[in-house]
């Protein structure tokens, strides 16, 4: 995409709404030219980081995932198809798919696989992806837990490596919904219905949909917020576990728990969807992690950004009163952690955010959702 017409398109974007409704009134936001010299920054660093085969991972044996996030970043901010870093980390991506669907390499299938179908959705001009993502959409929906509707894993998602599911987790269940949901499976498909289950199964939130004792032994702190993996509150040696014996409440789960309701079209009404919000209220910040401090920040920023948008609060206010334009402060922390160089990397090397073009990837993504 040329100059003028990128400028062209921040500068639509600025002043449509969500639904593309000129004049919605929503909270600040960046200028469409401060957004541009940013993302142009990060977009120049990711140019020289891709290798020839198009990845964009820093070790090959990360696999296709790093090169979705980036590439569907940078088509979200009007990147368009025929750009040369978007066009060869598509092809990379493309060579990725497998017979059964799916688009990995070594493993991490589910996670990989709904990124990369996100990605295609983003760039499916004229349905030129339309195969590929009914097939990988069929392939994730195979790697979810089903079985009887009580157990714990009923209705979530692992990673996906070879040889078979292994332990589900909110993380990949978040990726699994907005995938399947992108794919155009329906709300009511059977496959996010079970989805939600797990999803509510790993709130601190006890009730109808919840009956775990992790959850009747959730601190005031951590009552409404989500923990990554119900199952360690078995593990006496987690770190996930609190001095009572219930398990701490994650700023980028809960946002990614909150997310996954409203994608799947769970009401703002929803006893589960106000415990979120509300646990969010005491909570906010774009300083940290809630719960985790600096390990997996720009994870967080990207779970934050997404489930901010699909709250349409704006502005968002705290539980002290206080009225937050998430959009502009949001923009202000990632402009000011932006290295010379136009790349991200976190200090903190849990999850492989200390690689650049991963927290870059993350970085610009949760940037696209800074526009009004």
């Amino acid at each position: 995409m040329s100059a003028v017409s990128r400028r062209d398109w921040f500068k639509t974007t600025a002043v449509l709404g969500v639904t593309g409704a000129v004049g919605s009134r929503l909270g600040a936001a960046p200028s469409a030219d401060d957004l541009k010299a940013v993302v142009d920054k990060a977009a120049a660093f990711l140019k020289t980081r891709q290798k020839e085969t198009g990845d964009l991972a820093p070790d090959p044996r990360v696999g296709p995932g790093v090169t979705a996030l980036a590439v569907s970043a940078l088509l979200r901010n009007g990147y368009g198809p025929d750009d040369p870093v978007v066009a060869s980390g598509l092809k990379f991506l493309e060579g990725n798919i497998q017979p059964d669907g799916g688009v990995y390499s070594q493993g991490l299938a589910t996670y990989t696989t709904s990124l990369a179908i996100v990605t295609f959705k983003e760039a499916n001009a004229g349905g030129k992806y339309d195969t590929v993502i009914d097939s990988a959409a069929k392939f994730v929906k195979g790697l979810q837990f089903g079985g009887d509707p009580k157990d714990l894993s009923y209705g979530g998602a692992g990673y996906g490596n070879p040889g078979g599911r292994d332990r589900p987790d909110l993380s990949n269940t978040q990726f699994m919904v907005e995938a399947l949901l992108a794919a155009g499976v329906p709300k009511d498909d059977p496959a996010i219905k079970k989805a939600l289950a797990f999803v509510s199964r790993s709130q601190n939130l006890t009730g109808e949909f919840n009956d775990q004792p992790f959850a009747q032994k959730a601190t005031e702190d951590d009552k409404g917020g989500f923990v990554y993996n119900p199952a360690d509150q078995a593990n006496d040696k987690s770190d996930k576990r609190t001095a009572a014996g219930g398990l701490r409440s994650e700023g980028g789960m809960t946002y990614a728990g909150l997310k996954s309701f409203l994608y799947a079209g769970v009401g703002k009404d929803d006893p589960r969807v106000k415990a979120a919000i509300d646990w969010i209220r005491k909570h906010y910040t774009v300083k940290e992690n809630p719960g985790q401090g600096q390990v997996g920040l720009y994870y967080y920023y990207v779970t934050f950004a997404k489930a901010m948008a699909a709250l349409g609060e704006d502005p968002f206010v705290d539980a002290k009163g206080a009225k937050h334009d998430w959009r502009q402060e949001l923009f202000d922390e990632l402009k000011g952690k932006q290295k010379a160089d136009g790349s991200w990397a976190n200090a903190n090397r849990a999850f492989l955010e200390n690689a650049p073009e991963l927290a870059t990837a993350f970085a610009v993504l949760a940037l696209s959702y800074c526009k009004k």
